[in-house]
């Protein structure tokens, strides 16, 4: 009987290309872990959208002329704190989550 490797490919089937660690992973509820939060003052930030470019969740959307920008998706922030260093006016505050708002 052949090995794997001395088949021809076409005659494989999908999951033996990917192997036992081939896998398609679907975004998780990460926010839950979360242990500080940005809080952004609304009056001082310009909604330059620096936070959402440097984002490394991609959470953050800034839209221009919309007073309630930037809105953050808290189901998936880490809050590692880099849209507060990277704020260059310096809006973003991070604190405690347990003194978050719902």
């Amino acid at each position: 009987m052949p090995t794997q490797q001395e088949r021809p490919t076409r005659q494989l089937r999908r999951s033996e290309l990917f192997g036992p660690v081939g896998h398609v992973f679907v975004a998780a509820n990460t926010g839950s872990w979360r242990l500080e939060y940005p809080k952004i003052n609304r009056e001082v930030c310009t909604a330059c959208g620096m936070c959402a470019r440097f984002c490394p969740c991609d959470v953050i959307t800034v839209t221009k002329g919309n007073p309630d920008s930037p809105v953050i998706d808290w189901n998936y922030c880490k809050g590692c704190g880099i849209c507060s260093n990277e704020c260059p006016v310096g809006c973003i505050a991070m604190e405690q989550e347990e003194a978050r708002e719902p």
